[in-house]
């Protein structure tokens, strides 16, 4: 046997030896005979670096020091998922989805285990990266220190396709958990707080070998790319499975929304005896074909529900009520509390929402409260405990002056909260605003963060976002942990943000209402700025999705002048305030005023770029018939039911072709 059979021999042993112990949790050899043949195969590694794999199972020892995390732009978004808390909202949630799609539908039921969200990406069989979620669209790659993870297959087994996509959960059981706390407690360190933000923090360490101490465990749940050769969600599972992936086999197959509380019920029970944390039940549409049919929202599948398991409670004192002042003057009353212990984290605050809510609770500084967190998550009040109410309490007179510049408080009629009005002197909304323009979604500016903005303003560099555009790397040096390169790597994102398109740039100036949908409606409707500005409120409100509400606060926006000298700054900087010329060239206004149902399947044409198509000439897409449908592009395999609606309110049916041929794409 040569050299390389030998190397390559002892890989496929370690593999499946690590895969019987930390997929199957059944071991076949000792844990002294594996580290013999691990040994032997470093010490051929090392003389014979000529056959180096990256895939050996020698590298998930760690090493690798990574001072900076790479950003990645997902090639498939990573979507939040919509919460439900009970059978109706389940029930409501089938009901949406039986009048998209034709047909019996089946139900996959998964726990939703606590961890940290993960991106696998896999290319000829072979673990090519792994990303964080981030923010859904981008992460952070994290590849040295899941390779350190031993339930992470460095490389697939069997029939797996050539390259794909696999999400999952690094989570950290309780056991492993435990023994981490003991050791340090043992050396006098603090304790760490929760399985699930040891986990996370974890993927960030620099060193990778310190992760590769840690008995971090990867549970994967779904599978994302192109021509997969998969039809269910369910089959999914079972082949990551095959491949060498750890799946998790609680998943359960459904007919019913009455099966899936079953499940429900069942787990709500005994998840307390797994070995990991969980919150709830992630209930999915089984077909792959009724997924696509669903599509998403701007946040979440239409086909997948996340069950939320009761929050857990506690009580504890109020100690005082005080204001914080949003990025648009939103204020927001927060709860200071006695610190207490809930669902594994030290609760110190909890947001109190609005005057309203104060006046329902009648909740007073004193009290003794029930908190417990919402989707345990984020840390509510629920109600007070007016047996422990002291006798000399006194009830909350809700602010009306801003707790920052003392301008008077306003409120709407029709709205939760108050506002301060004074937009462009208070202080916590002009950093809000900037904070805002440089994040993740808007301008994305590389090397500058939330606080260093708070630092720029209270230096007086920057009194606004177009003043970002001025900053010299001399101007930023003398600010607090400032060097040099650090400095540089500002200067040059701020620079590198004229290249943001301008959907994102509009989302970027704040306005109030304008989110990411609503300004990709804008941009795309108005193409400029400028014709925004020009805009009437008639002709706002007739814009696809822009109701009174958004109309008028665009209005107000740019009635501002102060706002309108900002923008002309941001043009003479060089901000893209207008589309492109070369994505224009690639839209037209020929479907203008149509809207077309996309359902089947089709040969030339994937179904999201027949819709990107009819949305890039002018025509909207929906998801279900109606009245307002003007055609409907029918693929193969289009449901009996849909046809007969179509033929009920006489809607036209086109081909893919036809449709093609409509638009004049070849």
């Amino acid at each position: 046997m040569t050299v390389q059979d030998q190397i390559n021999q002892l890989r496929e042993e370690l593999r499946q030896h690590n895969y019987n112990y930390y997929v199957l949790d059944n071991p076949t050899i000792s844990d002294f005979d594996f580290d013999v043949k691990l040994k032997q195969l470093q010490v051929l590694e090392e003389k014979h670096p000529e056959f180096y794999d990256a895939s050996s199972p020698t590298l998930r020892v760690g090493g690798e020091v990574t001072k900076n995390f790479e950003t990645i732009v997902h090639e498939h978004r990573m979507y939040s998922l919509d919460n439900s808390y009970s059978k109706e909202d389940l029930l409501d949630w089938e009901s949406r989805i039986k009048k998209q799609v034709d047909g019996p539908v089946q139900y996959t039921c998964e726990l939703k285990y606590d961890g940290a969200s993960i991106s696998l990406t896999y290319e000829n069989g072979k673990l090519l990266r792994a990303v964080t979620r981030g923010d859904g669209f981008q992460g952070d790659n994290v590849t040295t220190n899941i390779k350190t993870i031993k339930s992470v297959p460095l490389q697939l087994k069997g029939d797996y396709p050539s390259k794909f996509d696999i999400r999952g959960e690094i989570v950290l059981p309780f056991d492993g958990f435990h023994k981490m706390n003991e050791a340090r407690i043992e050396i006098g360190e603090e304790p760490y707080r929760n399985p699930r933000n040891t986990a996370s923090g974890s993927l960030k360490l620099q060193d990778s070998a310190e992760v590769a101490k840690r008995p971090l465990e990867c549970l994967l749940y779904n599978i994302t790319g192109t021509n997969l050769n998969i039809t269910t969600q369910f089959e999914s599972l079972q082949k990551a499975r095959v491949w060498g992936f750890k799946v998790p086999d609680a998943a359960k197959l459904a007919n019913s929304i009455d099966e899936v509380l079953e499940f429900i019920n069942y787990w709500d029970t005994h998840r307390h005896n797994l070995p990991y944390e969980t919150d709830g039940v992630v209930i999915k549409v089984n077909s792959l074909y009724q997924q696509e049919e669903l599509g998403y929202t701007a946040k979440a599948p239409r086909w997948a529900m996340a069950y939320k398991f009761k929050a857990e409670q506690v009580s504890t004192k109020l100690n005082e009520i005080t204001y914080q002042v949003g990025r648009t003057g939103a204020i927001t009353p927060v709860a200071n509390l006695e610190p207490v212990e809930l669902a594994g984290t030290t609760v110190k605050r909890a947001s109190l929402h609005n005057a309203d809510q104060i006046e329902k609770l009648d909740i007073r500084v004193g009290d003794e409260v029930f908190v417990e967190k919402g989707g345990e998550i984020i840390p509510k009040i629920i109600a007070v405990d007016l047996t422990k109410r002291p006798q000399d309490s006194q009830p909350t007179n809700y602010i009306t002056r801003c707790p920052e510049c003392e301008t008077e408080l306003v409120r709407t009629e029709g709205e939760a909260q108050h506002y301060c009005p004074n937009y462009n002197g208070c202080k916590p909304q002009i950093i809000g605003r900037i904070q805002h323009y440089i994040s993740r979604k808007a301008m994305d500016i590389d090397g500058l963060g939330g606080e260093t903005v708070t630092l720029l303003v209270n230096a007086g560099l920057i009194s606004n976002y177009s003043d970002l555009y001025e900053l010299t790397i001399n101007d930023v040096l003398p600010l607090e942990r400032m060097a040099q390169k650090s400095a540089e790597n500002l200067i040059n994102g701020i620079e590198a943000s004229k290249q943001i398109p301008f959907e994102r740039v509009l989302y970027a100036l704040g306005i109030r209402y304008v989110g990411e949908t609503v300004a990709k409606k804008l941009a795309k409707h108005y193409k400029s700025i400028q014709n925004i500005a020009n805009a009437s409120h008639d002709d706002l409100v007739n814009v696809d999705e822009i109701g009174v509400k958004i109309a008028e606060s665009v209005l107000m926006f740019f009635a501002s002048e102060e706002n309108m000298l900002i923008i002309e700054r941001l043009k003479r900087f060089g901000v893209q305030l207008e589309i492109s010329a070369e994505k224009l060239a690639n839209q037209t206004n020929k479907l203008e005023g149509l809207t077309f149902v996309v359902s089947g399947v089709f040969e030339n044409v994937s179904r999201n770029e027949l819709k990107k198509l009819i949305e890039d000439n002018g025509g909207k897409v929906s998801s279900s018939i109606s009245s307002k449908t003007s055609y409907i592009v029918a693929g193969a395999n289009m449901g009996p039911s849909k046809k007969e609606k179509a033929e009920k309110l006489n809607i036209e049916l086109l081909s893919e072709s036809e449709f093609l041929q409509k638009i004049q794409v070849k």
